[in-house]
Order: C-alpha cells, then structure tokens, then sequence
C-alpha cells in the first residue's frame, strides 16, 4: 500500500511488534513510579468521581489507573504487556484496591462504544504507532460528554530530544510519526478532529537522579527503548550515544550541587467528548 507520495505504508504491525519487545525488556516499572505525581494531577485536572467508570490505556505500572482508584473510580488498567501489568497489580494488592487489569492494545481496545466515563493515557499511548487509530479508539470508548485525559512529552522536552537523539543512532522506521507530536497542540486538533473540546495546561515533571552518569546506567538498564538502542550499537557508538545523551542533561541540567534535576516539558489534556 503507497500514501500520496508513492512512498510505502509504515508496517504498523512489525513497527507494534518491536515496540513491545523493547518495553517488556529492562523493567520500566522502576521509572514508572517515578511518574506517580502524573497520574494524581492528571485525576485532578479531570476532576474524576467516585463511581465513574475509567479505562487507562497504555497503563504501564498503573500510575493513572492507581490514582483513579484511590478516588473510588471503577477502573480497568490496561497495556500490552503483561509484566507491566502485573506491576499494576502488585501495587494495587499493596493497597486494597479494587481495580481489573487486562492486556489490551491501544489501537483496537476491545470494549463497546461509550463504555467509560473517563479514558486515560499518561505517556503511554503516544508510543502507539499509528496514531490516529489510538486516538479514534480513545474516543469510540469514551461516552458522549465523557472526558479523555492524557499526559505527553512534548518535542522540546527533555524525553522528547532523548528520542531525538536516539533517532540519530537508530533510526525510527519509515513513516512513522515521532511520539513527540503528541505534545504539540495542533497535532492533538488533528488527532481529536473537532470530536472534542480540548483543554490544555503545560506541565513540567522534574527528573532527579544523582548524576548524568547515574541516569544513564540506571535508564540503559532498566527503560527498554534505551536499552535496545544501546545493544544494536558497537562499543564505539555506545560510547558516543553516551556523550550525547551526557550533553543533552548538561544542557538542560539545573541543579547546580552535581547532582541531576532536570525539568521535562509535558502537556496535560483534557478533550471533552462531543
């Protein structure tokens, strides 16, 4: 199949396949708590009720699914990757929550029309790579009047160049969309065409590690996506990805003590269903 340009069709299904075995490498989980606070203003922002009935896609360990819960929503916590998922669940068991978790792919979720009150996405189903299909899919779930909350790195942040930087050593495959755009208000009109009215607030999430050198190990070790791009490279290209990514948090850097605090740009959503 060509696009308007007679240049071939992103293979969305080799493209999903790779993804998901990048993030059920390392174990994301470890800086999916780090994001807790996202989730909990993201709640807040949708101003979510006791009763409602929430769907989180692309859950990941459950940060949005969590919060929703703690505020007595009847949530379902969904991802495609079952050990995040587990994750969820553990934490939940932690709490006594009541929550359902179920392995579900963000481009074709398997619930009926206007299932749920509320949907949500916390840095999770801006990684789908055909992005107009999730958005839609969001949106089918989603009851008229309904809200769809959703927390994305924007281009310029600080996650933003780190995949920009790593597209540079590995490129993404052809045609696909970057992630990033989902952090860019004109793309979100798009995305939701008028189906919604959009609310947007912008948001910073502050990385704090010891070091430069500190994030690096602790992300190539345990976030997927790094780890994958680390392990397809000789050690001379290792070593240079290294450098850059060393230079990307020097340039963004604020702590001023050594240690690492880096702020990332994200745009929190809220699209009122039509």
């Amino acid at each position: 199949m060509l696009d308007v340009l007679n240049r071939p069709a992103p293979d969305f299904a080799a493209i999903k396949a790779k993804q998901q075995s990048a993030w059920s490498s390392g174990d994301y989980s470890v800086v999916g708590v780090t994001l807790q606070i996202v989730g909990e203003t993201l709640c807040e922002a949708l101003d979510v009720r006791a009763g409602q009935r929430l769907l989180d896609v692309a859950a990941g360990n459950g940060n949005c699914s969590l919060a929703a819960a703690r505020r007595f929503c009847e949530v379902t916590s969904t991802d495609y990757v079952q050990a995040l998922l587990r994750r969820g669940e553990q934490r939940a068991e932690a709490e006594g929550l009541a929550m359902t978790f179920r392995v579900a792919d963000a481009e074709a979720l398997p619930f009926d029309d206007g299932a749920f009150d509320v949907v949500t996405s916390s840095f999770g189903v801006m990684f789908a790579p055909d992005q107009d299909k999730a958005a839609a899919e969001m949106l089918r779930v989603c009851r008229a009047g309904g809200k769809i909350g959703l927390a994305n790195w924007t281009p310029d942040s600080f996650v933003g160049q780190l995949f920009k930087t790593l597209g540079g050593y590995v490129p993404p495959a052809a045609g696909l969309k970057s992630p990033a755009l989902w952090g860019d208000r004109a793309r979100i009109d798009e995305l939701f065409d008028g189906a919604a009215d959009i609310a947007i607030a912008e948001r910073h999430f502050m990385l704090r590690y010891r070091s430069a050198g500190h994030w690096i190990a602790l992300w190539r070790a345990i976030y997927g996506p790094l780890q994958k791009a680390f392990d397809s490279l000789d050690a001379q290209k290792q070593s240079a990805l290294a450098d850059d990514l060393t230079a990307l948090i020097d340039s963004m850097n604020i702590a001023g003590d050594g240690t690492m605090l880096v702020p990332s740009r994200y745009l929190e959503i809220v699209a009122t269903k039509r």
